[in-house]
């Protein structure tokens, strides 16, 4: 069977877990063969011979595992990153919350001490490791597995000097107190929130902030503000722009200031505090 059969073949499997059948098909073979995407065109009505590979990793995305989990990596910010089973996959989003710590980070001429709170696989770190010259990260986690991924994500792309990999519960382990900014893509989800079938395989402690949901990111506020940060950048759901800019009244806060994802959802903020 050629490759070409093989994606017409299989695609029929996948239609209902995802709105592109073909290409995901076509990204396991690419996997299983190590090639890239020019080879696969080029070898398209060429035999394939890994099949029963190829339906194995089939039947499992058809039971909505993630595809990210299967390949052993997902693109973020035109990269590849590794990601791990039990550790949050990169969302396009979060790139937004990248770029608008990017705007403040590169207008320092002055060696900048950052705090990344919820690692995760590191994206968000390794990132600004790679975008900002003069930068000292310090990123923090209260998941182990997900340490050791951002880890070798640091490694990956030569950044791991930079960085200062902590097992830490928001600022437990964090006593520094020259940090120019936080940065933090926390758990947002209410407890109670039905999540779509396919994020079920992801660690629920990355997921779920509360039973309103904005209870972490509250947390992270008023602790901000306690060791005067300057600088306090965040993602957040949709739906909490209105209680967050209401208790951000609670703080002495020079200017505060909101974005929206790729689809127009209220997504993140940026706070900078009277220091």
């Amino acid at each position: 069977m050629t490759i070409k059969d093989c994606v017409k073949k299989f695609s029929s499997e996948l239609k209902l877990i995802t709105h592109i059948p073909a290409k995901e098909i076509e990204i396991l073979i690419m996997y299983l063969l190590e090639k890239n995407s020019i080879w696969l065109h080029l070898n398209y009505n060429s035999e394939f011979e890994k099949e029963r590979e190829l339906e194995k990793l089939v039947k499992k995305r058809a039971t909505n595992y993630p595809l990210e989990y299967i390949i052993g990596k997902a693109s973020f910010y035109g990269e590849q990153f590794i990601v791990e089973d039990g550790v949050l996959i990169p969302r396009p989003e979060t790139e937004i919350l990248v770029d608008k710590a990017k705007e403040i980070l590169e207008n320092e001429s002055k060696s900048i001490k950052i705090l990344e709170i919820g690692t995760g696989s590191g994206i968000i770190s390794v990132m600004l490791a790679l975008l900002i010259k003069n930068i000292e990260i310090i990123a923090v986690d209260i998941n182990p597995k997900a340490l050791e991924l951002a880890k070798k994500n640091a490694e990956k792309f030569g950044v791991i000097e930079k960085i200062d990999f902590r097992l830490s519960n928001l600022y437990e382990n964090v006593h520094e107190d020259d940090i120019f900014m936080v940065i933090s893509n926390p758990p947002y989800i209410a407890n109670d929130y039905k999540l779509p079938y396919n994020v079920k395989f992801e660690p629920s402690n990355a997921l779920f902030g509360g039973v309103i949901g904005d209870e972490l990111l509250k947390s992270i506020i008023k602790d901000s503000s306690n060791r005067k940060i300057q600088y306090l950048l965040c993602e957040m759901g949709y739906d909490q722009k209105n209680s967050l800019e209401e208790y951000f009244k609670e703080f002495n806060v020079e200017f505060h200031s909101f974005y929206k994802d790729y689809e127009s959802f209220d997504r993140g903020f940026t706070l900078k505090f009277k220091i």
